[in-house]
């Protein structure tokens, strides 16, 4: 660049500041200096004169700070006031996101959506700092209701021992309750399994009253056996002779154990051909089973569910361990329990099946179970008759819960509905607390999992500098991207619906132990009772399939589903519920590819061909196995090892070109790759890949 064009750059510059400065300078009034035709700014302050001036120019704030402190379940005011902005703002950032934020249109609105309020703060120009709750903060004050303190034993009045009975599928357990019962309950069981926990109140040949709890055997519900044997006096383990101890006989004996509780054994189905009740002692004993017989203390009776034999004998043996017990409970004060089993239902709402173990339950008292609870509007007993009063050791189904209880949990009384709000209240905050604290132990797991990735990533910047960093990355995300574009695993959608949390419970317990790379199994919803039109919504955006486990559809549920295309399946046994899922699974993944050998060959010689200028090798070979084809695939091996994997190029007999070879038959076999030398005792395979249909590696126990 010369001098000439320097000087012209500079005066073009000039202008443009001479020109800026003379608009700036009439705009603000301000008078110009008559030389430079610029503004006097420039001139010597007179400090009498722009004193005043000075003092009205304001101060510039200083800059906020960009970090937003936020936490779960906050409200569009709380969010507003961390970010330091108005609402409106905060509702206007909401529309920008892009996510589901309908529900948030009130300044009380929770958000409980963590991806909103991150987007949110980011389009505010700030940065989220996630926290714990700061409202939440543990409570002084421990509002919470417990059992009371052990009673007198002056208090104490005798009540009828609880009796759980438990063993493996099919060894007659029900059977047994029915002999004992004078009922029929298992021709009325889907699938000749129990599937639910029943509880019942029997009074035996001997007079006394006894509670028994009927467990499934099925290996599905493990859970309710646990349940089952932390709520007993006594086990009673049927097994039948004709069968021996299986696989839930042996976890029977393992939840009686950890509960501490002596167990009478009943050997069942002595009527059976093929019944060994010796064998089946030596079993028992082998799993840790002392029976009295063997020198130890546990009573074992022979019997017979189905034709009554041996139980007057198995009904002294439970009287008679009862009595060494001495069970005993307090029937007055406020009232103790446990969470048998719930339901829903149509008419009457949440049931619930309670087993009392302390105090007297009347209508009209306020329980507390969980995080629920309810004022008692009515009770049922066993026989479905309407009862006022239950006594300890009672079972009592029982409806008027405002939510659902869980299965399990501790029934306490209290005086007020006021007292229930402020129970359930605490124990929901310090669910909410627990959970918010593991919520932000995983947030700073994966902070630290990020900032180990990106030292990593800053390590290579340094060594080959961020241009070829950036690169690979870029590449990387390409790479991912046409992955996903390319495969796309198939899945099956659900919504599962249960007659009782039992149910839901042992179906749960099976779809979490699923895991498969080719197809994912998506639980979109699940819950106790019928099948409603909002099941029927959740499952049409996922094309999912609503399993109804043991309850009703009703006419007009049906119809929107037809009209949706959603398919609802009816089923009462849960292992053929589970056989049609896997079948659904099934149909869901893609065809793999497998080999079928079709023939084999013996290499004689090789042979060397001239085309033109190049000299190509031939396989002089002998068919020995099946049928060669020219446009299938081959293997050559020598020894152990494969040296060649691909098509042929040619095949002849004789001089013609054929496209199968027999077995028996000569042939020169020229593989496509050329380099490749065949030797004498060689072997070419000769195969096909076919597509077969896959099945899922998933073996829900049973």
């Amino acid at each position: 660049m010369n001098i000439s064009n320097v000087l012209c750059t500079r005066l073009f510059f000039s202008k443009i500041a001479l020109f800026t400065s003379v608009q700036l300078s009439k705009q603000a009034k301000i008078p110009r200096c008559s030389f430079c035709l610029s503004s006097s700014l420039h001139r010597k302050p007179n400090k009498a004169k722009d004193y005043k001036v000075t003092k009205k120019i304001a101060k510039p704030k200083a800059k906020p700070d960009k970090l937003a402190t936020v936490w779960k379940s906050m409200t569009v005011k709380e969010l507003a006031t961390a970010i330091g902005t108005d609402p409106d703002n905060v509702f206007e950032a909401m529309l920008l996101s892009k996510l589901n934020t309908d529900r948030y249109y009130k300044l009380s609105s929770k958000i409980d959506d963590m991806a909103v309020i991150t987007k949110v703060v980011q389009n505010c120009g700030r940065r989220p700092q996630i926290v714990a709750n700061p409202t939440l903060k543990e409570s002084e004050e421990d509002k919470d209701a417990y059992r009371r303190p052990p009673p007198d034993p002056s208090c104490l009045v005798k009540r009828p021992p609880v009796v759980t009975v438990m063993g493996h599928v099919d060894h007659g357990k029900t059977t047994l309750l029915d002999a004992l019962r004078h009922t029929n309950v298992v021709a009325s069981e889907f699938g000749g399994i129990t599937q639910h926990i029943g509880a019942f109140s029997v009074k035996l040949s001997s007079g006394n009253q006894v509670t028994f709890l009927d467990t499934p055997g099925h290996a599905a519900f493990s859970s309710m056996r646990e349940r089952g044997a932390n709520v007993t006096d006594i086990v009673v383990l049927v097994v039948a002779a004709d069968d021996g101890v299986m696989d839930q006989t042996k976890e029977s004996i393992k939840y009686a154990r950890q509960a501490n509780v002596p167990i009478v054994v009943a050997i069942n189905k002595i009527d059976r051909p093929g019944a060994d009740v010796e064998m089946t002692k030596d079993a028992l004993l082998a799993n840790g089973i002392q029976l009295e017989d063997r020198g130890g203390d546990t009573i074992a009776v022979p019997i017979s569910a189905l034709k009554r034999i041996g139980l007057e004998a198995l009904v002294e043996s439970i009287v008679l361990q009862a009595e060494l017990l001495e069970v005993s409970a307090d029937p007055k004060g406020p009232v103790e329990g446990v969470v048998v089993e719930c339901q829903a239902d149509l008419n009457r709402g949440i049931l619930s099946t309670l087993l009392i173990q302390r105090g007297t339950l009347k209508k009209g008292a306020w329980l507390v179970a969980g995080t629920a609870y309810g004022k008692i509007k009515g009770m049922l007993n066993d026989q479905r008759s309407s009862i006022e009063t239950a006594s300890p050791a009672t079972p009592v189904e029982v409806f008027g819960w405002k939510d659902m209880p869980s299965v399990g949990d501790l029934v306490l009384e209290v005086e007020s509905e006021k007292r229930a709000r402020e129970v359930v209240e605490y124990r929901q905050k310090k669910l909410e607390l627990e959970k918010m604290k593991d919520d932000l132990k995983a947030i700073k797991e994966k902070e630290d999992e990020h900032m180990k990735e990106y030292g990593e990533i800053l390590k290579q910047r340094r060594e080959i500098g961020w241009f070829h960093v950036r690169y690979a990355l870029a590449k990387k995300r390409r790479e991912l991207t046409k992955k996903d574009v390319e495969f796309e695993a198939p899945r099956v959608s659900i919504v599962v619906k249960g007659d009782v949390e039992g149910s839901i419970e042992a179906i749960l317990n099976i779809i979490s132990s699923y895991y498969s790379n080719e197809c994912e199994l998506d639980l979109i919803h699940f819950g106790v009772g019928p099948v409603t039109d909002n099941d029927v919504k959740l499952a049409e955006p996922y094309n999912g399939i609503i399993y109804a486990f043991n309850v009703t559809v009703p006419t007009s549920v049906s119809s929107t589903a037809a009209s949706s295309n959603v398919q609802i399946r009816l089923h009462n046994v849960i292992y053929k519920m589970f056989d049609d899922l896997k079948e659904e699974i099934n149909s869901k993944m893609p065809p793999k590819d497998e080999e079928q050998i079709l023939g084999q060959a013996d290499v004689i010689q090789e042979f060397v061909i001239t085309e033109g200028k190049k000299k190509i090798p031939v396989a002089g070979c002998r068919c020995t196995k099946g049928i060669l084809k020219k446009d299938a695939q081959y293997r050559l091996k020598r020894g152990e090892e494969y040296i060649f994997d691909g098509k042929l190029t040619s095949m002849r007999h004789l001089k013609n070109e054929v496209d199968q070879i027999k077995k028996d038959v000569d042939c020169g076999l020229r593989l496509s790759d050329t380099q490749i030398r065949v030797q004498h005792g060689d072997v070419l395979e000769c195969y096909q890949l076919v597509k077969v249909p896959q099945k899922v590696d998933w073996d829900p126990g049973f």
